[in-house]
């Protein structure tokens, strides 16, 4: 018996997509912070509070839109199981 898995191949290869961008986000987020003895400015830098946060926020939406894509294989199977059904009547 073939297993059928709930997501096509295109649904798993955006998945992991997006599981890179949101890594890459979080990539970006991470440096050295300020210690007790010294203050580090770098902490308040462009890079870490605007652009990794919208890099991460993309890789999140662009998950969502992994799960919702839409998989062909499922519309396939539903006109074969119409089409069966035609047939049998």
């Amino acid at each position: 018996m073939k297993q059928v898995f709930a997501f096509s191949k295109i649904n798993f290869l955006l998945l992991g997509i997006g599981i890179a961008i949101v890594i890459a986000g979080l990539v970006l987020m991470s440096g050295d912070g300020s210690t007790h003895e010294a203050f580090n400015p770098d902490i308040f830098s462009a890079m870490r509070i605007k652009v990794a946060p919208a890099v991460s926020l993309f890789g999140y939406l662009f998950i969502v839109v992994a799960i919702l894509f839409p998989s062909r294989r499922k519309d396939n199977e539903a006109q074969a199981s119409a089409d069966n059904e035609l047939s049998a009547e």
